[in-house]
């Protein structure tokens, strides 16, 4: 995919995920899950949701109940993964131990040169991603120097585990935020016109089939790929998967500014404001985004 500068206006530079809504087969299950081997606390629970984090008043996480529940195609749009952003190495390799004392299997592990990261799945498959960035200056920038290089490269894995405690600690770090999502999507240039020339995200980085995009500099707030999913159409309403993402902006005048550049563009609708003053849009594949201005 050939990159292509945008003439619209930048998004907020002090972007950030506040939180995610997955929707999931079995919530006891789930919510044990992300409570014991994950590390984040709930914060309350009735029959139909949990909610999870650090904060009584802002969850970070959100579980909904399935009625019916049927399994995620694999060939299909949604949710790639849930990246948990920790505050350093150390309490990174706390998180690594947690889940490995559970029992819980790893799917990989890579040093993608601005992170070092793990990967596991949750109890429906949803994909899950625990990390910790490098520095931004130690981040290699391309020759224009545009944006990030990113690449895969096997995880030092004992050197990650001797910065962490011997005894793993019951739940993640309390700074601990959802750093990015990686979405599965039809058409990766369709997707990520959308987030680039729609909300004023800025591309970061491309590989074959998928493209990275950020605000302020990161290497990536969201992910896209179709490597499982090109021309593929949405899962079924009752399959698990992810429901929204939260972000938040510094203020209403970004809101503002975010909802006239919409507005203007021609790759979305300007979506459409929500009881408290949330600006709810979704991306060309039905992925659910909720901008607040706090």
């Amino acid at each position: 995919m050939t990159e292509q500068r945008s003439s619209t206006a930048a998004i907020d530079p002090a972007l950030r995920i506040a939180g995610v809504k997955l929707a999931v087969a079995d919530l006891a299950r789930s919510a044990d899950f992300y409570e014991r081997v994950l590390g984040l606390p709930v914060i309350s629970r009735d029959d139909d949701t949990a909610r999870l984090g650090f904060d009584g008043a802002a969850a970070r996480l959100e579980l909904s109940q399935i009625a019916d529940p049927v399994a995620v195609p694999a060939a299909s749009t949604g949710l790639f993964h849930v990246a948990w952003l920790h505050p350093s190495r150390a309490t990174l390799a706390e998180t690594v131990q947690r889940v490995a004392h559970s029992g819980w299997r790893f799917d990989g592990a890579s040093d993608h040169g601005v992170s070092e990261a793990l990967y596991l799945s949750d109890p429906d498959g949803l994909g899950i991603e625990i990390y910790a960035d490098r520095p931004r200056e130690q981040w290699q920038r391309p020759a224009d120097g545009h944006g990030v290089r990113m690449y895969t490269l096997p995880l030092d894995l004992d050197d990650l585990l001797a910065q962490g405690p011997r005894a793993a600690a019951e739940a993640m770090a309390p700074e601990t935020v959802v750093g990015h999502v990686h979405l599965k999507v039809s058409d990766v240039p369709r997707a990520a016109a959308f987030y680039r020339d729609g909300l004023g995200l800025e591309l970061e980085a491309e590989i074959p089939q998928a493209a990275f995009l950020a605000a302020g500099g990161y290497h990536h707030h969201v992910g896209l790929n179709s490597w499982q999913s090109r021309g593929a159409s949405r899962p079924p309403e009752n399959a698990p998967g992810l429901r929204e993402v939260r972000f938040g902006l510094s203020g209403t005048e970004a809101l503002d500014a975010l909802e006239r550049s919409l507005t203007e563009s021609a790759a979305q609708s300007p979506g459409t404001r929500g009881d408290e003053g949330e600006l709810h849009v979704s991306d060309p594949d039905g992925h659910r985004l909720t901008f607040s201005g706090g």
